[in-house]
């Protein structure tokens, strides 16, 4: 199998690009999520009813919230969702299998219809309703349950969205008549219908494509971490004079002398709970500055794709070129290694630190750098696991070959405040419970200071040189690109 819908499909990577749909990955997810802000703000008027379509949908929700209780059979019909895996977008490692959108999002949903979007549809401070305002008040709702969401209520439009690039372009022997559920909603019937389409045939399944210019990388635009973060602007967009000094002197008498990042977020956190009505101000300035969010975007987006494409078939074919890829080494101890020590060449060597170093705009996260890594194990031989959890802590990693020959890879970034102990004990409780002395450890840096602190670290518990402890320089101050170098 390809890796890449272009090499799976005999598509030409250039005929994607001119259609404007991502070159998914076929063995893992993709850490990008659909954005409903880019279609609001969006000039394309297919854009524009698909953010409306979303709109009448929530209003048709929240007109059922406020009538009365719903039972169980209509709560599960409405609003429950199932995550769309096909379009191989999200967080999900080794593979597109993530989680559906149950009853946590579908309580949040109700309540939220019901509390936050008491004046839906009839905004006097926003432009228009959005349904990230959903991920500002609830609690566990992220871009990944918005995107999921959202691409749940378009999903008819990708879903011609695909077909009409498969009609033109995809081999009859690899596409099939698929039955999908849930494709559209029937307001008269209020209930979901399914549909029929020619889509892209995956073993047993579909691939789904998706328009690049609806994805981010990061945050929707509207978003939590942004609201706390830039609080202490809000007021000013206040224009009650009143309310603006109320708001400032509640904010101000939650603060403690010389408040510390943290105190200050709650400080903010307790105003705008107070103060509702800040949401609606923090969203204005978002929808005033749309043009930002679009270009943001699509540089997020190529610079993954561009990266992340070239990138992996690089390290593959390092990966051949250095061992005997398709055959198994002697024993997953060192299958481990050398899949651990391409990485790192492919991150400090071939551009590869883009991937997970963003360049000043946030680092990635353990789980983002661990799913990356998941693909350069194409064409193992070896049992690959994530996340495997014998009662004490989950382990990155665990490869094996048989009950008898098994290694673990924990991956830890350099700025972890629990390093040490990590360093010291973590791993080793891990070997223990999965019955193996074998595993590897992983450290990423992202800057010099951090990059320091791990050389001492190693320096005072004496493991500097030990050869299953891998350092990967991940940071952008200190190489030229490979494409200019």
């Amino acid at each position: 199998m390809g890796i890449f819908f272009s090499d799976h499909f005999g598509i030409d990577r250039s005929t994607l690009d001119e259609y404007g749909a991502l070159n998914v990955c076929l063995l893992s997810d993709l850490p990008l999520f659909i954005d409903p802000f880019l279609l609001f703000h969006s000039e394309k008027d297919e854009y524009q009813e698909l953010h409306e379509g979303i709109l009448n949908y929530m209003a048709f929700l929240r007109d059922k919230s406020t009538e009365g209780p719903i039972g169980r059979g209509l709560l599960e019909s409405w609003f429950y969702f199932k995550e769309v895996k096909q379009n191989w977008l999200g967080f999900t490692m080794l593979g597109n299998g993530g989680h559906a959108l149950g009853a946590s999002f579908a309580s949040s949903l109700n309540e939220g219809l019901a509390e936050v979007f008491q004046d839906f549809g009839e905004e006097t401070i926003t432009k228009g309703s959005h349904p990230e305002k959903l991920s500002l008040i609830a609690g566990g709702v992220g871009r990944d349950s918005i995107s999921d969401f959202t691409t749940n209520l378009i999903k008819e439009y990708l879903l011609n969205y695909t077909q009409k690039f498969t009609l033109a372009n995809i081999d009859p022997s690899q596409r099939k008549i698929f039955h999908v559920r849930r494709v559209r909603f029937n307001y008269r019937t209020e209930a979901w219908e399914d549909g029929q389409f020619t889509l892209p045939k995956l073993r047993n399944d579909f691939v789904l494509l998706t328009p690049k210019d609806i994805l981010t990388r990061d945050d929707t635009w509207i978003n939590k971490n942004d609201l706390i973060k830039d609080f202490q602007d809000l007021p000013l967009a206040v224009s009650n004079v009143q309310l603006r000094e109320q708001i400032n002197n509640f904010f101000y008498k939650h603060l403690p002398d010389r408040p510390k990042r943290k105190e200050i977020d709650e400080a903010a956190v307790a105003t705008i709970r107070r103060f509702p009505e800040l949401v609606d101000y923090y969203i204005k300035t978002k929808e005033d500055s749309g043009e930002e969010a679009a270009d943001a975007s699509a540089v997020k987006v190529e610079d993954l794709v561009s990266v992340f494409i070239e990138g992996l078939d690089a390290v593959l074919a390092d990966l051949q070129n250095k061992v005997r890829f398709y055959d198994k080494l002697p024993d997953s101890y060192a299958e481990c290694l050398e899949r651990v020590n391409a990485f790192k060449r492919y991150v400090e060597h071939q551009d590869g630190y883009k991937l997970i170093n963003r360049g000043g705009r946030g680092f990635s996260q353990e789980s983002e750098v661990q799913l990356f890594f998941g693909l350069v194990w194409y064409g193992t031989a070896f049992d690959v696991n994530r996340e495997v959890n014998n009662g004490r802590g989950p382990v990155d990693y665990k490869v094996s070959m048989g009950a008898d020959d098994k290694t673990l890879i924990e991956f830890k970034l350099a700025s972890n405040s629990h390093l040490r102990r990590n360093l010291e004990n973590q791993v080793e409780v891990y070997e223990e419970a999965n019955d193996t002395r074998k595993s590897i450890k992983v450290i990423i840096s992202y800057t010099e200071t951090h990059e320091k602190k791990v050389l001492r670290i190693l320096s005072d518990l004496g493991i500097s040189n030990k050869e299953n402890i891998v350092l990967i320089d991940a940071r952008s101050d200190n190489k030229p690109s490979a494409s200019t170098a």
